[in-house]
């Protein structure tokens, strides 16, 4: 077994209340490293057809990497993969906390979760045991007061992944949190929720050792310093709340649910207006500390973490200018356990479907904070209008009809994220192809278009091949797993994360070979997807940006046609050795 991995994962079984310790070999790990991808390989191993992901056979996976628990900065992160109740397609989300250090430290390399529970309970595991205990008591509580009560009870050492209302209540872009952080996207805590797995609290003392400590050591030291350098200043000064500004002078922020691209109530809630108090902090074993935590209200003063794209969604995306407003609506979010984008999202549509006449909610007005957050806790506890809006807007457009889903903004169900699609066409490819859907984190294209390398209005095949390599990438740093805020850090990314994979598990990795296996689990989350009924008409983008041109601004003016995406598409899925329609060859098209 190399060095950096237990090599086993723990599969439990919460409808027969039992368990098994399933090995992993040696070409797996190799082959598909951590994280997200050795989570795609044995999701595609657990799977048995065409899922329900809220349905008793979904398997939930959570999943370490080789580098956790070592001293690189940025490496104590964790991935969470299911089939997600949002898209019907992959989702593999990421969660940076000491549940990282602590999960890997159960002997594991990963937790596969299968069946339903009758009733509310809880996993508790440790090298030696596990047990599944009742959690009724937990049952309506939010992920922190969950954590804080079971620690209480089991031990302050366990760390605890747990769901709020929002999951339990199968709200289909319900989070997974541990520690104040999130795994957000996709919808995976109402897969825990669909489970009756209210949480899991994890403990051990099982370390992997390293196969050249030394040098690990002082190359981790250098990395750490690093870290501290230019390339990473913006995130430790400013935080991404900072792009806020920056895309609105583009003429890139998605702005009353995609009508615009630029807010005017943008300057009333920029970072140094949003509070009066901020303050810093770091995940597990980070040097960067980008996290900028805002405080809401004068007396108790809640903290609130805020980045870019919780302040876009909440923000400009619905309208509101109203500081304190945006900042109550994400520390809602947080804790009842929503995607801050899903959720804005969600709210942005229906505030539309009002304004068109497609739906009877007068209150729910772009620009009202208090409808925002009326709506919020409606979705919450799928209540009137909320239980629509927390099936997500694809579904909430099916629903409603009339027209409106013109202007449900998502790819494969994932509503998207803060990037204007139509001034930055690179992206627009990256959000089309994208396995788990609209997605800027798998999909790095954006940094193609602010890159001096394209015209972000007008891309070529050159375009292609680089947003090609920055999803590549992403594969590798999210198997690793390592915070794509490093990226910058480094002159050659493949070449620095093959020396971190080869200092830790001793294969004789380099460059080449990391490419070759970013390409394989590229690949393997395209055919999980092709095996659960993807079909190439999920690869595109809403309507609204192919019918309707950006109006404002003749610097920022541009028309995305679909045809020029269908070119880029196509380009893209021959340069991935795919055919042309995207089908892997080794895969029988679904009928």
């Amino acid at each position: 077994m190399p060095f950096g991995y237990h090599g086993c994962y723990l599969r439990v079984d919460l409808c027969q209340r039992t368990s098994q310790v399933v090995q992993i070999d040696e070409p797996m790990l190799r082959g598909f490293i951590g994280g997200g991808g050795l989570g795609t390989a044995i999701l595609s191993q657990e799977s048995s057809g065409n899922d329900d992901p809220l349905g008793e056979s979904a398997p939930l996976l959570f999943v370490f990497s080789p580098l956790v628990g070592s001293p690189l900065t940025t490496s104590a992160k964790f991935s969470v993969l299911s089939k997600s109740p949002l898209t019907n397609r992959l989702n593999d989300s990421l969660s940076s906390s000491h549940f990282a250090i602590a999960g890997k430290k159960t002997g594991y390399d990963a937790i596969c979760i299968v069946g339903k529970s009758e009733s509310p309970v809880f996993i508790q595991v440790t090298p030696d045991s596990l047990s599944i205990e009742e959690a009724t008591d937990l049952w309506g509580k939010s992920s922190a007061a969950t954590a804080k009560s079971l620690r209480s009870e089991i031990g302050n050492q366990f760390r605890v992944a747990a769901i709020g209302p929002a999951g339990e209540n199968l709200v289909r872009y319900a989070t997974i949190s541990n520690d104040g952080r999130h795994a957000g996207r996709g919808g995976l805590g109402a897969v825990m929720g669909s489970k009756k797995l209210k949480a899991i609290a994890v403990f051990g003392d099982r370390k992997t050792e390293f196969a050249h400590p030394d040098e690990l050591i002082k190359y981790s030291k250098s990395l750490s310093q690093k870290s501290f350098g230019a390339a990473t200043e913006k995130y430790r000064e400013l935080g991404t709340v900072s792009n806020l500004l920056t895309f609105n002078r583009l003429g890139t922020l998605p702005t009353r649910n995609f009508q615009q691209t630029s807010f005017e109530g943008a300057e009333q809630i920029a970072p140094d207006v949003l509070s009066s108090v901020r303050t810093r902090d770091s995940c597990a074993a980070c040097t960067i500390g980008c996290e900028h935590i805002f405080k809401l209200g004068n007396k108790q003063q809640t903290p609130v973490r805020m980045e870019y794209e919780n302040l876009y969604a909440l923000g400009p995306l619905c309208g509101i200018s109203d500081p304190e407003m945006v900042l109550a609506a994400s520390a809602y979010c947080d804790e009842v356990g929503i995607d801050t984008i899903s959720a804005g999202a969600s709210v942005a549509f229906a505030m539309e479907s009002v304004e068109k006449g497609f739906l009877d909610e007068p209150t729910l007005q772009f620009g009202s904070g208090k409808a925002l957050l009326d709506t919020l806790k409606l979705i919450s506890l799928r209540k009137g209008v909320g239980e629509i809006l927390a099936e997500g807007v694809r579904i909430a457009s099916q629903k409603i009809g009339r027209g409106t889903e013109e202007f449900a903004i998502h790819v494969k169900g994932l509503e998207l994220p803060g990037y204007e699609p139509r001034a930055l066409q690179t992206m627009a490819l990256g959000f089309a192809v994208g396995t788990r859907g609209a997605d800027h984190n798998r999909s790095g294209a954006y940094q193609v278009d602010f890159s001096e390398e394209v015209d972000r209005m007008n891309p070529d095949d050159h375009a292609v091949n680089l947003a090609i390599e920055t999803e590549d990438e992403a594969a590798v740093m999210d198997s690793l797993i390592l915070c794509k805020f490093l990226r910058g850090v480094f002159t050659d990314r493949m070449a620095a994360m093959a020396e971190m994979l080869h200092l830790v598990t001793g294969w004789d990795v380099d460059a080449a070979e990391l490419k070759t296996t970013a390409q394989r689990i590229v690949t393997a989350k395209k055919q999980f997807n092709i095996d659960q009924g993807w079909t190439p008409a999920e690869d595109t983008l809403p309507a609204r940006f192919f019918e309707t041109p950006i109006a404002e601004g003749a610097s920022v003016g541009g028309v995305l046609t679909r045809q020029r995406l269908a070119e880029q598409i196509k380009a893209y899925n021959l340069a991935r050795g795919w055919t042309a329609d995207g089908y892997v060859p080794t895969a029988s098209p679904q009928a």
